[in-house]
C-alpha cells in the first residue's frame, strides 16, 4: 500500500497515483474540492507515419574508411551530412486529456487519506467534511476497458464532471480539442492530436446514481450530480482501432460498464487483476505494522526500512501490468509507461531502444508477468517490415534494422542529430534478443514460430552489415558506437565511431546464438523439412561468423572491460550513465562470476571506476548497477545501490526519476531485486549433459535477514518459492517444473559476499513432473 496524508497539488504530477489497464491510464491527484485525473490512451500520438530514411548506402564505404583511419571529425561530418533522417524526429506521445470533478464542499475537511492498493489495483481517497465521511475509489478496468470512479458518502455530495484537453503548462488556457458536447447524459470530447494523419480520439464520461434520491443534470457541457452513491465511468477510443465509429465505441464502453453494479464492476476488475498479479509474492521480515502505516514519502527517506524495498519491487510489477497488457493491437510501455502528462514530453515519451525499452521488460519473465511481454513482440513484427527499407537504403543490406528510437508507427530511421546516439542500427537487434530469452522461460513453441521470421530478418541484416576488421581476423560492425558515450584516443582527440564496439559484438553473438537455438527447436517440432535451402545457407553463414566475432578485452591501463571494441580508448566521461560494454554481464549472460572469473573481475573494476566518477546519477542507470552487482554476487553493493535508487531517484509516488520521471528505472530496479533473490541464467555440464542452474539468495544483502518469496519464474520452465530466516533458507526450497528438466539448485546465505559455489543439489528428471499441465 502506498499512503499519503494529503492530496497532490495540482502541479505536482509526481505525487499523483497511477492506475492503468494497458490501454487507458490515469494519474489521480485526490483533491478534495477539485479532483484531477490526467488521462492517457496508448495510441494518442502526434502525427502519422513518416518516410524519413535517408538514401545513404552509397556513402557507407567512405564512412567506414574514415572510421578505420580514425579520422573522427571527418567521419562525424560525413555521418551528419549523409546519414541523418529528415524530419529528424519520429513521432511523440500526447495525453488523452483530463477529467475534473468540482465538489461543493463548504466546510473544512479532515481525516484525509489517499492510498494506492497494489493488491487490488485501486486508488482510494477518504476524508470527512461537514460530519460526513466521503470515500472515492478509482480503478482502470481491463475487462470493461474503462476508468471508473465510485463516490459514496453519508450525506449527499454535490459535484460536477467535466472533460478537457488542456496544456500541461499552468499558464496556458488553450484546450487542444475539436469539440465537447453532451449526449444521453454523457460528455463527449473529440480531438485530433497535432500533426498530419494523427489518430483522432473520442472520450466519453457518464454518471449513474445508485441511490434513489440521486440526480444527474446537464449544464452546458458539464454533468451536475447530487448523490450519496455515484458511479462515474470514462471510456475512450481512437482511430488506431480499425473501422470503428469513435463516438459510438466510446459511449458503448461507458454504457456497458453501467450495466454492472459498482461492486460487480470492481469484482470483475479484481478477479482479472489478481489472477495475474498474485502469481508472485515477496516480503522482507520482520514486517513492521508501524512502517506500513507511515506515509510513503517518509518511508522512502528511511534507509533502515527494508519493507519499502519489497514494496518497490511489487510496485514495479504493478506498473508493468498496468501499462502493458496483451491485446490484438496493444502497444508497449513508453518511457513514461502509460502516464505521460505533457503535450511535448521529455524524449517524446517514445520507445528509446538503446536500453530504455529493453529495461522496461527486464522483470517481465522473472516477475511472472510473461504475457505482458506481448506488446513488445507485436511492435517487433512491425519494425521488421518498416526496417527493411532502412536496411536497404542506408546500408545496402538485406533483412531489417532499427536505430535507437521508434514510435507508434514502427519508425526505424535514425532519431535526432546527436552523434553519440543517432547512427546506431542495432536497436532492433537488441530487441530481438528478447525473443529467445522469452522462449526459454516457458518454451512456447507457437510463440517461437510466430517470432522466427522477425529473428531471421535481423540475422540477414547483421550478416550483411558485418565486415572484416583491419587485421582480417575478426568480423565487426561499422559504423559502431557505444550508445551515448564518447571516447578519447591516444592523441587526445574525442570520437564517437569505432569498429565493433563491445556491446555491438555481444548483441550480435546473442542474436546469432538465439537464431541457431530457435531453428533447432523448430526443426525438432516441424522436422528436417523446416530448414529450407535459404535457411540452410543462412545457418552456415551464422556458424561461420560466430567464431569470428571478437571477444571482450580488458583495458591495459584500467583493468576494466574495453568499451570501444579492440581499441583501448579512454572515457571522455568516466562516470557516464550508460555502461553498455557490460551488456554481456546483464542482461546478457556470457560474463558470469563462476565461468568467466577474469572477465567478471574486469566487470567489477568497470563498475567501481564508473561509480568513483559519479556514475549512477540517473534512476535507470542506478537500476542497471543493481542488476550488474547481483550477477557478480555482491550483496552489499546491491543494497547500497538500491538505497541510492530510493533516496536519490524516486519521487513521492515511487516513480523513478531520470530526472524527470522515466519508468525504466522502476522496472530495472524491480528486476535487480529479483536477481538478488533468484538467478537462472547459467547452464553447467553434469555427466556430459547441459543442466540449468538456479541460484537461491545469490546476492541477498545481510540486512535482508528474513523473508518470503513465492512465484519467481526461472528459465527452463521452473518456478521457485522459499522462506529464509537468520540469513539462511528455512525449510525447503519449492521448485515447480512445467517442462520436467533436470536442474542444479545452489543455495546461499544472505550476505555471503565472495561465495562462488553455494550448497548444490542436483534434482533429476525423475523427481520432476513430465506433464506440462501439472506441478511438482
Amino acid at each position: 500500500m502506498l499512503r499519503y496524508p494529503s492530496p497532490a497539488h495540482k502541479s505536482d504530477w509526481e505525487s499523483a497515483l497511477p492506475i492503468g489497464n494497458g490501454r487507458l491510464g490515469a494519474m489521480v491527484y485526490g483533491g478534495v474540492h477539485t479532483e484531477t485525473l490526467r488521462l492517457n490512451e496508448e495510441s494518442v500520438w502526434y502525427g502519422g507515419p513518416q518516410a524519413r530514411t535517408p538514401k545513404s548506402a552509397a556513402y557507407l564505404a567512405q564512412l567506414r574508411e574514415l572510421i578505420r583511419k580514425r579520422e573522427h571529425t571527418e567521419a562525424e561530418k560525413l555521418a551528419r551530412k549523409r546519414f541523418l533522417a529528415r524530419p529528424r524526429s519520429a513521432r511523440h506521445c500526447e495525453p488523452l486529456g483530463q477529467c475534473y470533478l468540482e465538489f461543493e464542499h463548504e466546510e473544512e475537511f479532515g481525516d484525509y487519506e489517499r492510498t494506492l492498493d497494489l493488491e487490488n489495483a485501486e486508488v482510494k481517497v477518504e476524508y470527512t467534511v461537514g460530519g460526513s465521511h466521503v470515500r472515492r475509489r478509482y480503478i482502470a478496468s481491463f475487462p470493461d476497458s474503462v476508468i471508473a470512479i465510485h463516490i459514496t458518502a453519508e450525506q449527499p455530495v454535490r459535484f460536477s464532471v467535466n472533460l478537457s484537453r488542456m496544456s500541461d503548462k499552468w499558464y496556458e488556457t488553450n484546450e487542444f480539442l475539436d469539440s465537447t458536447a453532451v449526449r444521453d447524459k454523457s460528455i463527449i470530447l473529440h480531438a485530433t492530436p497535432g500533426g498530419h494523419n494523427s489518430n483522432r480520439l473520442c472520450m466519453a464520461a457518464g454518471v449513474q446514481c445508485w441511490d434513489a434520491a440521486g440526480t444527474v443534470d446537464v449544464v452546458g457541457a458539464s454533468l451536475e450530480v447530487a448523490s450519496t452513491d455515484a458511479l462515474i465511468v470514462i471510456g475512450a477510443s481512437t482511430s488506431y482501432e480499425p473501422k470503428i465509429d469513435l463516438e459510438e465505441a466510446a459511449i458503448q464502453r461507458v454504457a456497458l460498464a453501467f450495466r454492472h453494479h459498482p461492486e460487480l464492476l470492481w469484482d470483475r476488475h479484481r478477479r482479472d487483476w489478481q489472477g495475474i498479479y498474485r502469481r508472485q509474492f515477496f516480503q522482507l521480515l520482520p514486517k513492521s505494522d508501524i512502517s506500513n502505516e507511515m506515509p510513503t514519502p517518509k518511508r522512502l527517506k528511511d534507509p533502515n526500512d527494508m519493507g519499502i524495498i519489497a514494496l518497490y519491487q511489487a510496485y514495479g510489477r504493478y506498473l508493468l501490468l498496468s501499462s502493458s497488457r496483451n491485446t490484438d493491437r496493444a502497444l508497449p510501455s513508453t518511457l513514461q509507461g502509460i502516464w505521460n502528462p505533457y503535450f511535448s514530453p521529455p524524449w517524446g515519451a517514445k520507445y528509446t531502444i538503446n536500453i530504455n525499452l529493453q529495461m522496461n521488460y527486464w522483470p517481465v519473465n522473472t516477475g511472472n508477468l510473461s504475457e505482458c511481454h506481448m506488446p513488445l513482440f507485436t511492435l517487433l513484427h512491425r519494425l521488421a517490415i518498416s526496417g527493411k527499407d532502412t536496411a536497404r537504403d542506408m546500408y545496402g543490406c538485406g533483412g531489417w534494422c532499427c536505430h535507437h528510437n521508434t514510435d507508434i508507427w514502427a519508425d526505424t530511421a535514425p532519431q535526432d542529430e546527436w552523434m553519440p546516439a543517432t547512427l546506431w542500427p542495432l536497436g532492433g537487434a537488441w530487441l530481438c534478443v528478447h525473443i529467445w530469452e522469452h522462449f526459454i522461460f516457458d518454451e512456447d513453441i507457437e510463440f517461437l514460430a510466430w517470432m522466427f521470421p522477425v529473428l531471421q530478418g535481423c540475422v540477414e541484416f547483421l550478416l550483411d552489415f558485418l565486415i572484416e576488421d583491419e587485421s582480417d581476423e575478426w568480423l565487426v560492425t561499422s559504423p559502431s558506437l557505444s550508445p551515448e558515450n564518447t571516447f578519447v584516443d591516444a592523441q587526445g582527440s574525442k570520437g564517437i565511431f569505432c569498429e565493433g564496439s563491445t556491446m555491438d559484438m555481444a548483441i550480435v553473438r546473442d542474436v546469432f546464438t538465439g537464431f541457431l537455438n530457435s531453428l533447432e527447436r523448430l526443426q525438432r517440432r516441424e522436422g528436417p523439412m523446416f530448414a529450407t535451402q535459404i535457411l540452410q545457407h543462412l545457418t552456415r553463414k551464422v556458424r561461420d561468423a560466430l567464431p569470428k566475432l571478437p571477444p571482450p578485452l580488458i583495458h591495459p591501463t584500467y583493468g576494466t572491460i574495453q568499451e570501444w571494441g579492440r581499441a583501448p580508448y579512454a572515457d571522455s566521461e568516466p562516470g557516464h550513465r550508460h555502461i553498455s560494454h557490460l551488456y554481456a554481464l546483464y542482461p546478457g549472460s556470457s560474463i558470469a562470476a563462476a565461468s568467466t572469473p577474469r572477465l567478471a573481475a574486469a566487470a567489477l573494476a568497470t563498475l567501481e571506476r564508473r561509480l568513483a566518477h559519479g556514475g549512477g546519477h540517473t534512476g535507470w542507470s542506478r537500476a542497471w548497477l543493481i542488476c550488474f552487482f547481483a550477477r557478480l554476487r555482491k550483496p552489499a553493493q546491491c543494497l547500497e545501490n538500491i538505497r541510492a535508487l530510493l533516496r536519490d531517484s524516486t519521487v513521492p509516488n515511487m516513480m523513478d526519476s531520470h530526472p524527470p520521471v522515466q519508468l525504466d528505472g522502476n522496472w530495472g530496479g524491480c528486476a535487480g531485486i529479483l536477481e538478488c533473490l533468484v538467478q537462472s541464467h547459467e547452464v553447467v555440464e553434469r555427466d556430459g549433459r547441459e543442466v540449468r542452474v538456479i541460484r537461491i539468495l545469490p546476492a541477498c544483502p545481510e540486512e535482508w535477514s528474513a523473508g518470503t518469496v513465492r512465484g519467481i519464474k526461472a528459465r527452463a520452465g521452473f518456478e521457485v518459492g522459499f522462506e529464509w530466516e537468520d540469513g539462511a533458507v528455512k525449510g525447503k526450497v519449492e521448485v515447480r517444473s512445467r517442462l520436467g528438466y533436470e536442474v542444479v539448485v545452489c543455495v546461499y546465505r544472505c550476505g555471503d559476499d565472495d561465495a562462488v559455489d553455494g550448497v548444490e543439489y542436483l534434482i533429476t528428471g525423475k523427481d520432476l513432473c513430465m506433464a506440462r499441465d501439472e506441478d511438482v
